[in-house]
């Protein structure tokens, strides 16, 4: 099979989004696929076989570390040498239209994954007048599409709530040989604990932005004693957290990745995770596959995979106090912290990429397989 992937983010940055493609393109190798991949510039020029396009844009206001590349860029070149089978957009936005005007005008099978509650954030952002613009915007893209993936049952169903057509489920997965209990490090737990590693130690992964919340968990010190937190991860507003949290027991431990992330998640006891616009939340599985007993807010994704007493504990999205309910009978039984941490590891055995990965492969041939059959009945 021949695919040809545009994505709005690539390494450099690193997210979900950029992990779960990283992925995607290594199973593709390894299953003897052929691909490309159109992405903002400043990348590798290849990532396991797959040769990257890399495309100039402008960076976003908001988010520097963002490059939005133009819809306008001329792609065609490279396509035609490569004579795709399917066309995949990652999380359309701008410059997957170059992708999506491409395959519309040759008639090419394409699917679209939307993997970014960006309606949702705009009210972190001070913009929440604009969500249902970005709607109907996101909508006009993903509707020309034959087959649209949404990361989880929940979101799914949000989509089709905001009527997108032909959506199906492209879950996620977690790499249980990398993130696993069995990374548990002492110096670690004594690095993130910053010299107290028999306090009780939580923990957040994850972009340090607005929507994510993460000012919520400044509340926990002054609900709870003998207690410390590490917070993992960058973005744009670390300085401004760094700023909140200042005198308090956390430790900013900045990105990780690899064997230093699995061993910050093995070397935790709780993770907690207040935003509520994840379509997934890859960190949250990735904490449960570390046998982390999770707290995380009742709503997107994150419920394909939490169920509350059984695999962690959700918490009413909205409300710290919630939030700070949850952390207190955890923190209060340490039996039901016990259970939860083997309950969340169990489950996330179940969760393989090549799974996931296998089940995409059959629903790109799937699409491909009627888009013949439909221009063999015009023909």
């Amino acid at each position: 099979m021949k695919i040809a992937l545009f994505s709005e983010v690539f390494i450099p940055k690193i997210d979900g989004v950029v992990n779960t493609t990283c992925r995607l393109l290594t199973y593709l190798q390894e299953r003897g696929h052929s691909s490309i991949l159109f992405a903002p510039a400043g990348g590798p020029q290849q990532y396991a076989s797959t040769p990257v396009i890399g495309l100039y844009g402008f960076p976003l206001p908001m988010y520097p570390d963002l490059q939005i590349v133009p819809p306008i860029v001329n792609v065609s070149e490279q396509l035609d040498a490569f004579k795709p089978e399917l066309i995949h957009l990652i999380n359309p936005f701008s410059l997957c239209l170059a992708g999506l005007w491409y395959g519309l005008q040759k008639n090419i099978p394409i699917t679209a994954s939307y993997q970014t509650d960006l309606a949702g954030y705009a009210n972190y952002w001070g913009v929440g007048y604009l969500s249902p613009i970005i709607w109907a915007y996101l909508r006009s893209i993903h509707n020309q599409a034959d087959l649209n993936f949404a990361p989880s049952r929940f979101t799914q169903q949000e989509l089709i709530a905001n009527q997108f057509q032909r959506v199906k489920v492209w879950g996620r997965g977690v790499d249980g040989t990398l993130f696993s209990p069995s990374k548990f490090d002492d110096n670690m737990r004594y690095r993130l604990s910053q010299g107290e590693p028999d306090k009780k130690l939580l923990l957040y992964v994850g972009r340090l932005s607005t929507e994510k919340r993460i000012a919520w968990l400044r509340k926990i010190f002054e609900c709870f004693k003998d207690i410390r937190l590490a917070i993992i991860g960058d973005g744009p507003q670390r300085n401004e957290l760094e700023h909140l949290f200042a005198h308090t027991p956390t430790y900013f431990g900045g990105f990780m990745s690899g064997e230093e992330l699995a061993k910050a998640y093995a070397s935790s006891d709780i993770f907690v995770f207040p935003g509520a616009n994840e379509t997934f939340g890859n960190v949250v599985l990735e904490a449960m596959a570390s046998g982390l007993a999770v707290v995380a807010p009742n709503s997107g994704g994150i419920t394909d995979f939490v169920t509350h007493l059984q695999t962690g504990m959700l918490f009413e999205a909205h409300s710290i106090e919630a939030m700070l309910n949850q952390l207190r009978i955890l923190l209060n039984n340490p039996e039901l912290t016990t259970f939860l941490r083997r309950a969340a590891w169990s489950f996330a055995q179940t969760l393989t990429w090549d799974s996931i990965f296998d089940k995409l492969l059959q629903d790109y041939e799937q699409v491909i397989q009627e888009k013949r059959q439909m221009q063999a009945s015009f023909s």
